[in-house]
């Protein structure tokens, strides 16, 4: 990537206030290339814009942009620069206000001064989605209360022994602290516990909803996430985390859309209001606890440009509830 000092109000029909940095390399093809990512996390992707006058930098996240044309440019704004400029290290969504349709995605900035500070955190936030990337970014700097890595100099919160070995560790031949030690060291199984852990939460808060039975996990790519029996009748429940960011009202927002539509067919990438019954909102990323909120999705709005799909702008207003067991009887009525 060719990184270029950024612009600001000097292109013709774009906002005043506008900063922005091009992604070249070599000719405009109009291909699609992807972002290289390091299959053993020895290296650490960084795809970001430099402005060497106001001593700044800004990242995207390279999942969401790989794979990517070249060339595109990335804007930001006035009030963006101040901030990172007044603290050293801000994070926020990009303003997509003109394509509402395109997926959340949330940036970063810094000064020099917090560079090693980002290129930590983009081995942090590799492949989260965009509330726990803001969320990450936001608690950089804050002490881990457990899973400390040991080798890092710093104390390791260990949880009580209960009297027994887990049976992975005995496989593992690791003790039990080691495991934890060993998620909390690699990116890639880090991120991957935390999406599980929400959704064990939710079963954990599904299975003990009275006249649930049969509450369990669907481990398939596409599909729903949870498959339960409410009063006899089979039900489906989708898991999506909130933002971070929540609207100027408070309400916490869902981005809700896959990140990659299939070739040829760009509606493919929003959800089909028959693909699940109801619709469950984390809401870790605003609040840090693993609370939910939950709608059926027959309640949300059709997707203003592709028919039989559900909008992708999706607000946990007042809609949403957090008793479970009114959704689900709502959903067999």
């Amino acid at each position: 990537m060719r990184r270029q000092s950024p612009t600001r109000g000097r292109l013709k029909n774009r906002p005043a206030d506008e900063h922005r940095f091009q992604v070249k390399y070599g000719l405009d093809d109009k291909k699609l290339h992807r972002i290289w990512q390091d299959p053993y996390f020895l290296y650490t992707t960084l795809f970001c814009g430099i402005d060497p006058e106001r001593g700044i930098f800004v990242g995207v996240d390279p999942v969401i942009h790989s794979p990517t044309r070249f060339f595109i440019s990335v804007e930001y704004k006035d009030e963006d620069v101040d901030a990172i400029l007044r603290s050293g290290w801000h994070s926020w969504e990009r303003d997509h206000r003109a394509d509402d349709d395109k997926p959340v995605e949330v940036l970063v900035g810094g000064t020099a001064k917090s560079f090693l500070r980002y290129v930590r955190f983009e081995k942090d936030a590799v492949g989260e989605d965009q509330g726990h990337r803001m969320l990450l970014a936001d608690r950089i700097d804050r002490p881990t209360p457990s899973l400390v890595v040991k080798s890092a100099g710093l104390e390791v919160v260990a949880n009580p022994r209960t009297g027994r070995i887990h049976a992975l560790a005995q496989e593992f031949e690791m003790e039990e602290s080691e495991v934890l030690d060993l998620i909390a060291s690699a990116r890639r199984l880090k991120m991957a516990v935390r999406g599980w852990v929400a959704e064990e939460h939710l079963v954990r808060r599904l299975a003990n909803v009275p006249g649930v039975t049969e509450c369990m996990r669907i481990d398939e790519d596409g599909g729903p996430d949870v498959n339960l029996t409410f009063e006899g009748s089979r039900l489906t429940v989708e898991c999506k985390n909130v933002l971070r960011q929540t609207t100027a009202e408070g309400v916490a927002r869902v981005d809700f859309q896959r990140t990659r539509a299939s070739k040829g067919d760009p509606c493919s990438r929003y959800y089909g209001a028959s693909e699940f019954d109801v619709l469950a909102a984390c809401l870790h990323a605003v609040t840090e606890e693993w609370e939910f909120k939950y709608i059926l999705t027959g309640s949300l709005e059709p997707h203003r440009k592709c028919p039989s799909k559900l909008s992708n702008n999706v607000k946990v207003d007042d809609r949403w509830t957090d008793e479970i067991a009114k959704v689900l009887r709502s959903a067999v009525t």
